[in-house]
This record gives structure tokens, C-alpha cells and sequence, in this order.
């Protein structure tokens, strides 16, 4: 079987660049999902913010987490639950305007942490998305720009912790969906695994790495690569040891953005357009909804809507 993509960004600033980036190309085609090393977000960074996040379980999510669990009956079902999660997560907002000062219960030192955590994550978003372009052929900053919009990208952080489980194989910590967005950056626990991504109709482990980013493209990546690109159908397995840390940040198109096939891709393109043309603060009202679905209905109901705003009003007269 294939490795999972391990790639080390620093490789970038010398002679195997060529081999890197081919490496990166290979990963968004073929896997939707790969592993960074050699970043360049600071170690240290990383473990003051897996060592607060761990404390701010305990102190302020842990019981709040076992009451729902107990309120749900969860630690006795008999059968498969498929409308919850085995999850305790709160949401963290960045841009275009942050809610951190007011999520309750953090301290001035998590807060603080998390800013320059995210400063550093977007950081890496936006150079990964020029090196997308690099493979993809289109000018620097083309998906940059199209995620702008009229006020900026939106960008935002769901830390979630995965507590043991007695009953993995009836409750997932994560059901199985693709994400909706841009491009997903992942600091996950180093010890304890449970992410997985579905290829070739298999279900396969991304390895804990100490230090990586998981990458992961979402939808409208693939939209704006016209299905070169995939989003992946990914879920968290529940572990009955160990509490699982994972510190997902979204970078994702403003809510007014634009989002449809680059037309440069079209034009060299062999097959012409197959992918709708909506804004994603549209996509994003129907993905509420069908999260846990597979992903491909979305895009034909956008395609509906398209084509009915395309046709007009009909006239009654």
C-alpha cells in the first residue's frame, strides 16, 4: 500500500524543490490530505499551545462533556449512533473580525497563545495556497484573491479534544464528511490517533506526527480546480485510551466570495466546465444542512440554483 504524503516544506529552499512540489501535486490529486513537517511554525509555539489546550480540557470542558454524555445515555448504548459525535469543542474566530475576547472560561495566556498560533497558521495558509497555484499553473495569488471577496477571507479554529470511549465501534468521535471550505490546517495529537481518510473505498489512518500540520483541501478547492483537485471524505475514530487534541483551523472564503472553476484551467483544460459557479455563503447555508452527506448532491443543487438565477424571473404576462 502507499505511504500516506509526508512532506518536509523546508526542502522547498533547495535543490529538491522540483521533487517537492511534484510531491505536493501528487498529495492534492491523489489524496486531498498530506502531512507538513519542517514547516517553519516554532516547536516551542506548538507545545505551549498543545499544553493549554490540554489544561483547558480539564479545567473548564471535561465536565461539561461528561454531563452530555450521561444527559444522552451515551456510555450505554447498544446500537450505532449516528447523530452525535464523541467530541467536546469550542470555536475560535479570526477573521474578519475575532470573537476571542469573547469565548468564556480562557485565559489571558491561551488567548494570547491562540492569537499567534492563528497569526502563524495563516501565515502557512496563504503560502500553501500560492504553492497550489505554482502546480496548478495559475498567476501567484489567484486563490488568494478569489477567497478574498469584498471584506477579506474567513478564517477560524474548531479545538476539539476526543475523549476515551468504552464503545468506538457504535459512536465516532467525527462522522464521515468532507469539509466545505478552503484549506484545512490541522495540529493533531502526537500520541493519540483516530483521523482517517477514506481512498480507493479504504478507510486509512494519517499518522500522529510530533510537530506536523495535517493539510486537507476542502470543496472549493475542488470547485475552483474544476474536480482536479478532491475534497476527501474524512472522520475520527473514537479510542477507548487516551484523549485525542486535534486544533483544526479553517481558511476559507469570505462569505461573499465567488466561487467557480478558474477560468485559466478551463481554457487549457480537456473537459469543459463541470462545476457550478455560486457564493460561498450560499454553499455554506446548504452544507449546514447536509454536512454528513456526500458532497456531491451539493454541488448539483448549486448548479439548480444557477441555472435558475441564469434563466431569470419567468414572465406571467
Amino acid at each position: 500500500m502507499e505511504n500516506f504524503p509526508v512532506i518536509d516544506l523546508e526542502k522547498l529552499n533547495g535543490e529538491e524543490r522540483g521533487v517537492t512540489m511534484e510531491m505536493i501535486k501528487d498529495a492534492c490529486e491523489n489524496w486531498g490530505f498530506f502531512e507538513l513537517v519542517n514547516h517553519g511554525i516554532s516547536h516551542e509555539l506548538m507545545d505551549t499551545v498543545e499544553r493549554l489546550t490540554k489544561g483547558h480540557y480539564k479545567e473548564c470542558m471535561e465536565r461539561k462533556f461528561r454531563e452530555m454524555v450521561a444527559s444522552k445515555g451515551l456510555e450505554a448504548v447498544q446500537s450505532t449512533i449516528d447523530d452525535i459525535d464523541w467530541e467536546s469543542t469550542f470555536f475560535l474566530r479570526h477573521l474578519p473580525v475575532s470573537n476571542m475576547s469573547e469565548v468564556p472560561d480562557l485565559t489571558e495566556d491561551y488567548r494570547k497563545v491562540m492569537r499567534e498560533f492563528a497569526l502563524e497558521i495563516q501565515k502557512l495558509a496563504e503560502q500553501l495556497l500560492d504553492l497550489l497555484c505554482e502546480n496548478l499553473g495559475l498567476e501567484k495569488g489567484y486563490l488568494k484573491k478569489v477567497f478574498y471577496g469584498s471584506k477579506g477571507p474567513t478564517f477560524g479554529t474548531k479545538v476539539s479534544n476526543y475523549p476515551p470511549c468504552p464503545n468506538p465501534e457504535l459512536v465516532k468521535g467525527l462522522r464521515a464528511h468532507t469539509d466545505a471550505g478552503g484549506i484545512i490546517l490541522l495540529f493533531q495529537d502526537d500520541k493519540v490517533g483516530g483521523l482517517q481518510l477514506l481512498k480507493d473505498g479504504k478507510w486509512i489512518d494519517v499518522p500522529p506526527l510530533r510537530h506536523s500540520i495535517v493539510i486537507n483541501l476542502g470543496d472549493q478547492l475542488e470547485v475552483i480546480t474544476n474536480g482536479k483537485y478532491k475534497s476527501v471524505e474524512h472522520q475520527v475514530v473514537a479510542q477507548t485510551d487516551g484523549n485525542r487534541m486535534s486544533i483544526a483551523s479553517f481558511y476559507n472564503p469570505g462569505s461573499d466570495a465567488v466561487i467557480c472553476p478558474a477560468p485559466a484551467l478551463l481554457e487549457k483544460g480537456e473537459k469543459g466546465q463541470v462545476y457550478p459557479k455560486f457564493v460561498f455563503e450560499d454553499y455554506m447555508k446548504l452544507y449546514a444542512r447536509l454536512k454528513f452527506q456526500a458532497k456531491e448532491p451539493r454541488f448539483e443543487a448549486m448548479k439548480a440554483m444557477e441555472s435558475s438565477i441564469a434563466r431569470g424571473p419567468i414572465a406571467t404576462a
